[in-house]
């Protein structure tokens, strides 16, 4: 198969761009802060939000080729790779953190990868965590079966890192900033939850010299700023656009919550009609009524919130 080229837009059928849905809610409006969202969610049912804008480049790259990438056993990311191998007919491996689940019945999350017919790999945390050094990649492709014993050469495989943020994807976010940078309307920051950096480095990029972007981030460590400079230099050559880190609204890591976090997105929910995604979204949207809440934005300030994915209830399910 490789070679072979798609139309990926004649095949998919994506909604691009994405609506812009404006919300009046109390925690901003009294603050002067006028609250928009920018529903990438709503781009495709199987390759929703930001999963449609970093996957689809690295579909191109790859050609036909059989893609192999990395999740967690609740990985959106994995989904949206096997969703995408079903709809395109390409082949998918997909290594999963943790050897342990390999002797459990698959989750919902899994099953689903399984049934789009996307091979699971699952791996020890120690190989997955050093997966980047080269040596690594090279077991793991043999582990795979990418052998010539198996009718493959390493180079029939194209690999995308976990979360799916690589040059090639920050490009793909770009278009979103650009999207909100050509709006009729007068935005003056954006807001994206961040799981590994691609989103924001790309959105960041394609934003006006007027706008700026906050990210997010999910997961504990404050490792996501130089990750987020080292995807713009390899995309764009360098730092692109005005973007900054808020590091205080992951509550505790990557698919964890807290009753505060679910109240208000609850609360959400229900005033807007809007089903709340704990992982990513929710977070994105609390930190944003806090920053509101301590002046952050003058009165008079457009924020677009980008909803970056649908919600994952087997994901906050296995949180608590």
């Amino acid at each position: 198969m490789t070679g072979q080229t798609f139309d990926l837009d004649a095949v998919l059928r994506p909604r691009l761009p994405s609506p812009l849905q404006p919300v009046a809610d109390e925690r901003f409006d009294r603050y002067g802060v006028r609250l928009l969202l920018k529903r990438d969610d709503l781009i495709h049912p199987d390759l929703p939000g930001n999963k449609w804008r970093k996957l689809v480049p690295n579909l191109r790259a790859a050609a036909g080729r059989t893609v192999l990438t990395f999740g967690g056993a609740y990985s959106n990311h994995l989904r949206a790779t096997a969703s995408a191998g079903r709809l395109l007919g390409f082949p998918t491996i997909g290594v999963v953190r943790g050897d342990e689940l390999a002797t459990r019945p698959l989750n919902p999350s899994l099953r689903r990868c399984a049934d789009d017919g996307m091979r699971l790999l699952f791996t020890d945390r120690a190989t997955y965590r050093a997966k980047d050094d080269p040596a690594v990649l090279a077991r793991i492709l043999r582990d795979a079966g990418t052998g010539t014993a198996a009718g493959l050469r390493s180079d029939d495989v194209y690999v995308v890192p976990e979360g799916g943020s690589n040059a090639a994807a920050a490009h793909g976010c770009r278009e979103l900033g650009r999207e909100l940078r050509d709006l009729d309307e007068d935005i003056d920051v954006v807001a994206v939850a961040c799981g590994t950096g691609g989103t924001l480095a790309g959105l960041a990029a394609g934003l006006g010299a007027d706008q700026r972007a906050i990210g997010f981030p999910v997961l504990r460590g404050g490792f996501l700023g130089d990750a987020i400079r080292a995807l713009q230099t390899a995309a764009f050559g360098g730092p692109a656009g005005d973007w900054s880190l808020d590091d205080r609204f992951h509550f505790g890591g990557y698919a964890r919550t807290s009753p505060g976090l679910d109240a208000f997105a609850g609360d959400f929910e229900e005033r807007h009609g809007l089903p709340m995604e704990r992982v990513y979204v929710a977070k994105a949207l609390y930190g944003l009524s806090v920053l509101a809440a301590e002046g952050a934005f003058p009165s008079g300030t457009t924020v677009a919130a980008v909803v970056t994915g649908q919600e994952n209830r087997s994901a906050q399910a296995s949180s608590r």
